[in-house]
């Protein structure tokens, strides 16, 4: 969205393209005067830099490339100083440059005059500071919490993919859930075929019995885990081998990710619990806290945004179609946004849709009516409930109003009978 650009005679123009160690600033002073230089990303430099925008005359207009997070400590400390900063998009400098020279080419003096010539014309965002705006304890507990995720799953990828097969492949069957944390316990314990057979039966059921705990017909389930050690087709590794050693730190490393993702999981309950667009979320059926915690962080607030379209953009859930002359392309998700708003989104769809009495699945169910069994229309029709769950989210936010299951269709131009409508209104 680009910015309004309300200038005067005595407007300064600045563009900083920013790097890890060192940032390229070209200046366009009110009296067309221009200055280079390069500037370090320390605090020696950011004070030159504040003195020198303090010595002009006339207001100073600011805008950078947000690089990673190399840009924050500049910008927040440019915005605590009162200047206005601005955000210039990744991809609109992209294909402004390639326009502007005719070539892909790049360097920071290059995408420096190409950030001063679009900050000018106005091809500017509203830059938001998460530490300023509230909302950076919040980014950083969504980001460990994706980081950790992602590490648990490419152990949990290693472990059914690699060290199952290789020692005791049979033990497959029982892994139904990321969750399953007495499984990870019992392989612990008994890892390969050779330390079950180590024991006599009756030994391993009261051992292995009190990994499992407290589940319906454990009895029949360790006599079959005993009996398939006696016929596994696994490696026959000693109990104490190098191989058996590194299967064990893989199992501790996957259950010590396990409670970390708790913790955080329980701490980000914690510092939501007196938010108020977090009691709005998670009243969505499929939003939990770690979907709410995705979404305040990775949007901030999200009464920011004038119209719910300007929040689907942001998401990278709007619509896009090519267009040129008499051909016509098809219209498909931009994803010209936040993949992590997309993804959160998604997630909450798909929980959602395997819910009962909500409207995001009664929206799903049609979409698949007269092909159920089409893995194209299921995709589509996620994609759509997934739009449907953002709007939402930005409905019930912008107007500050708990969810109502149902509510367009008790409207009689909903897209479902009215009689249906009013009968679903009678069960939530």
């Amino acid at each position: 969205m680009a910015d309004q650009i309300y200038v005067t005679p005595k407007t300064n123009w600045v563009a900083i393209d920013v790097a890890k160690e060192w940032n390229a600033v070209l200046i366009e002073t009110n009296e067309g005067h221009r200055h280079r230089f390069k500037m370090l990303n320390n605090a020696a430099d950011h004070d030159r830099l504040v003195a020198f925008l303090r010595g002009l005359s006339g207001d100073c207009r600011i805008a950078l490339e947000p690089t990673g997070v190399y840009h924050r400590p500049l910008a927040y400390r440019l915005k605590t100083e009162g200047f206005e900063v601005l955000g210039i998009s990744s991809v609109a400098q992209a294909r402004y440059r390639e326009a502007q020279f005719g070539t892909w080419d790049k360097n920071d003096p290059k995408d420096a005059q190409v950030i001063l010539s679009m900050l000018k014309q106005g091809l500017v965002q509203v830059y938001h500071d998460p530490l300023i705006a509230g909302n950076h304890d919040l980014q950083e507990l969504s980001g460990l919490y994706f980081q950790v995720t992602l590490a648990r799953t490419r152990v949990q990828h290693s472990l059914l993919t690699h060290y199952l097969p290789l020692y005791f492949p049979e033990m497959h069957k029982y892994w139904n859930t990321t969750r399953a944390d007495w499984f990870i316990r019992l392989l612990w314990r008994f890892p390969t075929p050779a330390h079950v057979r180590a024991l006599p039966r009756e030994a391993f059921v009261v051992e292995a019995g009190s990994l499992i705990g407290r589940r319906v017909r454990k009895r029949a389930k360790l006599d079959d885990i005993y009996d398939m050690a006696h016929a596994s087709v696994g490696l026959p590794v000693a109990t104490d081998s190098i191989a058996v050693e590194t299967f064990r730190l893989q199992l501790q490393r996957y259950q010590d990710l396990n409670a970390q993702r708790t913790t955080l999981d329980q701490r980000a309950q914690q510092l939501l619990a007196g938010h108020p667009q977090y009691a709005r979320l998670i009243s969505l059926p499929g939003i939990g806290a770690i979907l709410a915690l995705t979404i305040l962080a990775e949007a901030g607030d999200l009464r920011r945004f004038k119209h719910y379209r300007q929040f689907l953009k942001y998401c990278g859930l709007d619509l896009a179609k090519s267009q040129s002359g008499a051909t016509r392309g098809k219209e498909r998700l931009s994803k010209r946004g936040n993949a992590r708003l997309r993804m959160a989104f998604w997630l909450a769809g798909l929980r959602a849709v395997h819910m009962t009495e909500n409207a995001f699945r009664d929206k799903y169910e049609r979409y698949l009516r007269g092909h159920p069994n089409d893995a194209d229309t299921k995709r589509k029709a996620l994609t759509a409930v997934a739009a449907k769950m953002a709007r939402v989210a930005y409905a019930v936010i912008k107007k500050d109003q708990p969810y109502r299951r149902f509510f367009e269709q008790s409207l009689p131009s909903g897209s479902i009978p009215l009689t249906r409508a009013v009968e679903a209104m009678s069960t939530s």
